[in-house]
């Protein structure tokens, strides 16, 4: 038995990712950040509480690969032009804040894929296929992002509201690809011209950011939201940085914001660098 790796840069991914990327901390971020002061919530407590539910539709570019069977070459697969279907996904964030100290919560589920017939872009050994080589390829992901973080806020001006922040951030992957490849092979032998490989892998990284937002006026109606945070731990670095506009209602409030996220992983890893990016908007309610 052969080992083949199959190499997928997920280039559209995240197109599908309302995951992907996935939003992780934002809105949540948002809620605990408002640029009023913080006032007793309607239980009596000194504690409010934000629950967020939002839209994240990034465009990804990456790399990642699924061992299969003991040794052998390796087939690299550009899966941006592979996955094109959204199957599942949900996303949600709730978070806490008692004046200065506060807490919170993002977890993102997606379930995402897409085949192709006739498939040509792809490569064995890193080296370019013969001109009769093609295959039909199915290529799935699942997977969970999910972010515990604390934060203290060390500015609550007016117009400027700012809070420290750390905690952890958890990325779960289970790539699976499918493939059946016709025509010269080079290397790789009958036994791995067509086969099914997936592998799972679960990454946990310390991180430290900050977030606030700016108030646009005296009114505190519209304000500028803003994250950012970096860390590592079992990848090799991790950092996200997001901004917006945002406007508040006497429930909530209503936010959009640019994001982007990116993940450098370590050696060996099964899923290789990962970068997504795009726009974002989400509903708050707050007690």
């Amino acid at each position: 038995m052969r080992l083949v790796s199959i190499r997928c840069s997920m280039a559209t991914v995240a197109r599908c990712a309302a995951a992907a990327a996935a939003l992780l901390p934002f809105a949540a971020a948002q809620a605990q950040s408002s640029s009023a002061p913080s006032a007793p919530s309607a239980t009596g407590s000194d504690w409010r509480y934000a629950l967020s539910v939002y839209g994240y539709f990034p465009s990804l570019s990456g790399a990642g690969s699924t061992p299969t069977s003991p040794g052998g070459p390796t087939i690299d697969v550009n899966a941006g032009s592979i996955v094109d279907a959204l199957k599942f996904t949900f996303m949600g964030s709730f978070g806490a804040n008692n004046g200065r100290y506060g807490f919170f919560t993002d977890l993102i589920y997606l379930d995402l894929g897409g085949s192709k017939q006739g498939y040509r872009d792809f490569t064995i050994n890193q080296a370019p296929i013969s001109g009769n080589t093609s295959a039909n390829v199915d290529w799935d992901l699942k997977g969970v992002l999910w972010t515990l973080g604390g934060e203290y806020r060390v500015s609550d001006d007016p117009r400027l509201n700012l809070n420290l922040l750390a905690g952890t951030r958890m990325f779960s992957l289970k790539p699976r690809l499918r493939w059946n490849i016709q025509g010269d092979l080079g290397p790789i032998g009958a036994a791995s011209r067509a086969g099914e490989a997936e592998t799972s892998e679960v990454l946990w990284d310390a991180i430290v950011g900050a977030k606030g937002r700016y108030a646009l006026g005296d009114s505190g109606r519209w304000n500028v939201p803003f994250y950012v945070d970096v860390g590592a731990g079992q990848s090799q670095l991790t950092w996200q940085a997001g901004v917006g506009l945002s406007y508040a209602y006497s429930w909530g409030e209503i936010t959009g914001m640019w994001r982007y996220v990116s993940y450098d992983m370590k050696s060996g890893s099964s899923v290789e660098d990962l970068r997504f990016s795009g726009p974002m908007v989400g509903a708050t309610w707050r007690w």
